[in-house]
């Protein structure tokens, strides 16, 4: 068992990020003074965060610690840890000792990709794309006002559970009856709210889910709703997220293209119709490719698609083949997931972080990058995910100036949104000039599509309250 002992400061938590890296399921021992791992090998060290605000690793007799400037005592903890921990392993995370879920965020602090590969050990590579993808999302932000609000709204149901499925949709198999009377809460919730909402709307981002999930009728009900309680001008950017290719019909493209609606995401994981059917979706790569030449003939112009790296019944080579197939069919958007693992998927831990010796699923990730930038298309937004296969990243590519600004307002914490929904997340973001950084506070609705629709206006209240309405 691993077992890390703390001295001189308290940093459990970013210990624990750290050993997450290299070994599955760490946890803290605060009693103790401790960060331990009962599934890694036998090591003792010991952290030390001197006087001097350096920090130092003891192991076997041998120091580790960075001769470079200190960092403030959580990422200087957490430096020195890895430096041990890759010592100890032979393995050494392409993210280095960054583990939060911005990566763009650092990289935007350091003077240039090599600064931010040296005080953070990270990969050289990965320090370029940070860098690269944060000098984007400021670009991006700059088309959004902060005085504008960007409004999310939330269909928390699929038409089957994938196995690798962390969300809080449900799989309406077993809630047939609930989603008519749920789409009836949701416009109820947006009825109550939007007399209030006198800000301009800059992006409205409709997702899941899959929103799609609805019959022909309801979905028409619910986008004729949001217009006509939104004030959705012509410049608002509107993205629906239709997600399964075997829940889009041309009545559904219709209702949206009805109201100008030209971004759709169409998301198919992968185009590998094997693994299509072992991870419980229901459609195959053809049905992907049908619904994109039925959008393109309603008039979309900018279709997303998503793709997932590491998934477990695939090889790098199957990855690689989805990924050409997505770019032969002229997508605006693709975004590259790696596959993660949280505790409401059906796919275990061991399934996500699997060994992968040769690093073949990061060859393959660094090779579909390549393969997207030279079709023409550009990083504009990115995170990271703890329990993440491979110590890997997601990355949202676009080209021909077609970047989701929805997605960098979400992404970077730094605008204004208004979550409609079981499970939606809203927040308010504050400048704080003295430090170029923002101070968000967050206002949650219910995960429980039931309780939702039992407190829909209280849930409403609370929002009006947070918001000001």
């Amino acid at each position: 068992m691993l077992e890390i002992v703390l001295k001189g400061h308290e940093s459990y938590y970013a210990l624990a990020d750290v050993v997450r890296l290299f070994f599955p399921s760490p946890a803290e021992d605060r009693e103790n003074g401790k960060v331990f791992c009962a599934g890694a090998p036998d090591f003792l060290i010991e952290s030390e965060l001197l006087p001097s605000g350096r920090s130092v690793c003891r192991v076997n007799g041998k120091e580790y610690y960075f001769a470079g400037p200190a960092e403030e005592a959580s990422r200087e903890v957490k430096r020195s840890l890895y430096m041990a921990l890759t010592d100890l392993t032979g393995i050494r995370p392409p993210w280095g000792c960054l583990t939060g879920i911005r990566p763009t965020l650092v990289a935007l602090q350091t003077d240039s990709a090599e600064d931010l590969s040296e005080r953070y050990l990270v990969r050289p590579d990965k320090a370029a794309l940070a860098l690269k993808t944060g000098r984007e999302e400021v670009r991006i932000l700059e088309k959004i006002s902060p005085q504008d609000i960007n409004i999310y709204i939330g269909i928390p149901f699929c038409p089957s559970r994938c196995e690798y499925c962390s969300f809080v949709s449900s799989d309406i198999s077993f809630h047939m009856g609930r989603l008519k009377e749920y789409k009836e809460h949701l416009i109820k919730e947006i009825r109550l709210l939007s007399p209030g909402i006198k800000r301009r709307i800059s992006s409205l981002y409709v997702g899941g889910g899959t929103p799609t999930v609805f019959d022909d009728d309801d979905f028409r009900d619910l986008i004729d709703a949001v217009y006509e309680n939104l004030a959705v001008d012509k410049d608002c950017e509107v993205t629906v997220e239709a997600g399964r290719p075997d829940t889009i019909t041309e009545n559904k493209l219709k209702a949206m293209a009805s109201h100008g609606i030209k971004r759709i995401c169409i998301n198919p994981q992968t185009m590998n119709d094997e693994t299509l059917a072992k991870l419980n979706r229901r459609h195959t790569s053809a049905d992907t490719v049908r619904a994109i030449e039925e959008a393109r003939q309603t008039g979309f112009s900018v279709i997303n698609a998503d793709m997932i790296a590491g998934l477990k019944y695939e090889t790098a080579k199957d990855f690689i083949d989805t990924a050409e197939k997505m770019i032969a069919l002229g997508l605006e958007n693709i975004t590259v997931h790696t596959l993660y693992k949280k505790r409401r998927a059906a796919m275990s831990l061991a399934d996500v972080m699997t060994d992968d010796p040769a690093g073949e699923v990061d060859k393959a990730v660094s090779a579909v990058y390549g393969m997207l930038e030279d079709a023409g298309y550009r990083p504009y937004y990115m995170y990271k995910q703890k329990d993440t296969g491979h110590g890997l990243e997601n990355t949202g590519f676009e080209k021909g100036g077609t970047a989701c600004l929805y997605n960098v307002a979400m992404m970077t914490d730094a605008r204004d949104v208004l979550s409609f929904g079981a499970g939606g997340m809203s927040k308010r973001v504050f400048e704080q000039v003295d430090t170029a950084k923002y101070r968000v506070e967050r206002c949650s609705s219910s995960k429980d599509v039931l309780d939702y629709m039992m407190r829909t206006e209280e849930i409403a209240r609370k929002k009006a309250d947070f918001f000001g309405l």
